[in-house]
């Protein structure tokens, strides 16, 4: 393949704002005339549209994505002496939130094929836990990368056990599970509108999914410092995190466009995997599963190689996540399964992010592919 000039984005949010600019610009200005600046009526239209897009029954919006699992957790009242399982190669955040409120994060390894965590390990974990004198509480299935964890297999364990189920949709929402949206699956979902999710504003924002009416009235309180009937009675320990109107404005625009996003970064998998598949490992999808595609990640023994020649190319990866949660320095004193993570260590050393983005172009991709190719092949 001769040598190729184009630049290439990571994430290209340039591309897609320029598509809606103006939308965009009018929004905002729309928000700037009200002066309705936290909580107005944007927020409120954003909500209801995302209880359509999900098919939940509530979407409480908030500042960011891990404030989302706080709320959720702060409902439940998990605190100290409960254990919340979570994988051990994921973003911090989850394992964060847990450990904020005092609880015990438990880390648990994921599957080699999905990235998510793998239920067999969840459930040696439980008898772990108890072994230790913890409360097995909440287990916190991460749709890592865009693919939604197996969720009920992890359910169908967590519920015999009196666990409840929070689903991490911070990379997958617009993604389905045997029909089911993201957001609709698990006792709660949250979800993360950082700029560089597959749908993203453009500043911090997240939210919470939920079927139950007493923990989304709940959750509502938290978010508002634990109001109660009115903002200066407050009822419970709380948080100020609310979404932003501009924010919400922007999103709404955004919404717009997403169902034809979704289908332009699965074409993008699509490419990929045709283009790699003989050479490297890459993401599969479970049966009946679709995914948002937040990242497009190889399994690649000569990552390092490959990650210096794309760069000597202009072309930006990234290794989503170097060090496993679990050896951490921040939370290596946290219980591990005692069975391990070698899979996250694994994942570790081997995984290796590609540019992906809706409006990536197939010229890109081939370009992209045959950097890995000649690299594998020689």
């Amino acid at each position: 393949m001769s040598e190729y000039s184009e630049p290439t984005k990571f994430i290209d949010l340039a591309a897609q704002q320029k598509l809606i600019r103006s939308q965009i610009d009018a929004a905002i200005k729309k928000v700037l005339d009200h002066g309705q600046y936290i909580m107005g009526p944007e927020v409120a239209e954003l909500e209801r549209q995302l209880c359509v897009t999900t098919g939940a029954k509530h979407a409480l919006t908030c500042a960011n994505g891990t404030d989302a699992l706080s709320l959720v957790l702060m409902a439940w009242g998990i605190g100290l002496g409960d254990a919340v399982f979570v994988p051990s190669f994921t973003y911090v955040a989850t394992a964060e939130a847990p450990a904020q409120l005092g609880a015990t994060p438990f880390f648990v390894d994921v599957c080699e094929n999905t990235f998510n965590l793998d239920p067999q390990s969840f459930k040696q974990a439980i008898i772990d836990s108890r072994a230790l004198g913890l409360k097995p509480a909440v287990v916190i299935a991460v749709d890592l990368f865009g693919q939604p964890a197996d969720v009920d297999a992890i359910t169908e364990i967590a519920h015999a056990e009196n666990i409840r189920v929070l689903v991490d949709g911070a990379q997958s929402f617009g993604a389905t599970s045997k029909g089911r949206t993201v957001g609709s699956m698990g006792d709660a979902t949250t979800t993360s509108f950082f700029p560089a999710k597959p749908l993203g504003c453009y500043g911090d924002g997240g939210a919470v999914f939920t079927n139950n009416d007493e923990n989304a009235e709940i959750i509502n309180a938290i978010r508002l410092h634990g109001k109660g009937v009115q903002k200066y009675d407050n009822v419970r320990i709380g948080l100020n995190s609310r979404l932003d109107s501009i924010q919400a404005a922007i999103l709404i625009e955004k919404l717009k466009l997403f169902p034809k996003e979704l289908e332009l970064r699965s074409r993008v998998a699509t490419n990929y995997a045709e283009l790699l598949s003989d050479l490297v490992k890459v993401p599969r999808l479970l049966t009946g599963h679709t995914s948002a595609w937040a990242q497009y990640t190889l399994i690649i023994d000569s990552r390092d190689q490959v990650q210096r020649k794309l760069a000597k190319h202009g072309i930006p990866s990234v290794v989503y996540y170097p060090i496993p949660l679990c050896k951490q320095t921040g939370y290596k004193h946290y219980p591990v399964v005692k069975t391990g993570t070698c899979v996250s260590s694994r994942l570790s050393n081997n995984v290796l992010s590609l540019p992906m983005h809706p409006y990536l172009s197939l010229r890109s991709q081939k370009f992209i592919a045959q950097q890995i190719i000649d690299i594998t092949k020689s």
